[in-house]
């Protein structure tokens, strides 16, 4: 067996870690490996009528049901206010703390460039920490660890100033329903919040079947990852061979930074297999 690996995933709110690398998460659980979500706001202004405590109380509870499904070691929620966060010095003595603590191997995070400014604020304080984690005067309270982390970003579909590269793909065919099913803990997200963003106003889904669900939550939160296989499909193609390469509908897809430790690309595809 391969050596066990540790992943932190650090996202921009308490569904983020759960959308963009959920898929991945169980199949390297699953294979013994450590994997940690880390959600830097509390998701509190996340919803049409509850806020606050009250709605960030709620956003917790259903990260801990998540988490339960995803099989990770820990889903942590930090207490910055949603749409809010910012790439401050204190944040990122707070990053640097996260990612030093946990050791990891592989630490992902949004690309600089996108929609909401929490992802873009979260994306740089990732950035920053990818030098700053081994300067052993910078938070000099927590050690630095023996060897600085591979740096990654997570998939999106925007193209300004460009693309996502997609250095490594992971086929997530097999645990697309289990991924659902943990996207299904957040209620107040899918069901609720973002479901009327989507024109779903006054649904009943709690009387929906797990098949409509599964198929409501893929058309609206699935299909970007049915994009992603289509663009790293020559990606696939080099990691599963062309047979099972080509027949990938859905991938979860991974850009390397170069900030961080660098690896060749073979290294960095077999790590997020679980296989390094």
């Amino acid at each position: 067996m391969a050596n066990s690996s540790r992943f932190l995933m650090i996202g921009a709110h308490p569904d983020d870690a759960d959308i963009r690398f959920g898929g991945t998460a169980i199949q390297l659980v699953k294979g013994g490996h450590a994997v940690k979500f880390v959600s830097m706001s509390n998701g509190d202004c996340g919803h049409r009528v509850l806020h606050g405590k009250e709605l960030a109380l709620r956003r917790w509870k259903e990260t801990q049901k998540a988490a339960a499904i995803f099989g990770i070691e820990e889903y942590q929620v930090l207490g910055h206010h949603d749409c809010e966060l910012e790439a401050t010095l204190e944040n990122r003595r707070e990053v640097i703390r996260l990612i030093r603590n946990f050791r990891p191997d592989v630490v992902l995070s949004h690309r600089t460039c996108d929609y909401h400014a929490d992802h873009r604020a979260c994306a740089q304080l990732v950035q920053d920490a990818a030098y700053l984690v081994m300067v052993p005067q910078f938070c000099p309270e927590t050690p630095i660890p023996a060897v600085n982390p591979i740096f990654a970003c997570v998939f999106d579909s925007f193209t300004d100033p460009r693309p996502a590269r997609p250095d490594a793909a992971v086929a997530i065919d097999t645990v697309y329903d289990q991924k659902n099913r943990a996207l299904d803990c957040h209620v107040s997200q899918f069901y609720e919040w973002l479901a009327e963003e989507n024109g779903y106003h006054g649904i009943d889904f709690a009387s929906w079947s797990w098949e409509d669900k599964s198929a409501y939550l893929t058309k609206h939160w699935g299909l970007r990852f049915k994009v992603a296989a289509d663009a790293a499909r020559q990606t696939l193609l080099e990691t599963y061979g062309d047979n099972a390469g080509s027949k990938v509908e859905f991938a979860e897809v991974f850009e390397l930074s170069p900030y961080g430790r660098r690896v060749p690309i073979p290294e960095f595809r077999q790590l997020l297999l679980g296989k390094a």
